[in-house]
């Protein structure tokens, strides 16, 4: 599985890349701030939004810690998505990127 680190993934934000970044938290734990410019789709509801997803686009997938991205991931890479796990999830954003504002 492909992996990014918080900072890596700020990083390609930062410069203003294109990135297709997907929140798979709950509505809960989304509610309480997630990355500018993610889609939230929960980790239950991916099966279900593959028609949603472009095969041809890359994703970077978020969750708490990285336990339910990575489960995402290999939901998705199985459908034949393109997809890279942000190692560390929302803690490692808060810790990493926020801290430096």
């Amino acid at each position: 599985m492909k992996e990014i680190t918080a900072k890596e993934l700020a990083e390609k934000v930062k410069k203003g890349e294109e990135v297709n970044i997907i929140d798979v938290r709950e509505d809960d734990e989304v509610a309480a701030g997630k990355i500018p410019g993610a889609r939230h789709i929960r980790l239950g509801d991916i099966p279900d939004s593959f028609d949603k997803l472009n095969k041809n686009e890359h994703y970077y997938m978020v969750c708490r810690s990285g336990g339910r991205s990575g489960k995402a991931c290999e939901i998705l890479k199985s459908e034949g998505f393109d997809v890279t796990n942000m190692t560390g999830g929302m803690l490692a954003w808060e810790d990493e990127v926020e801290v430096e504002g």
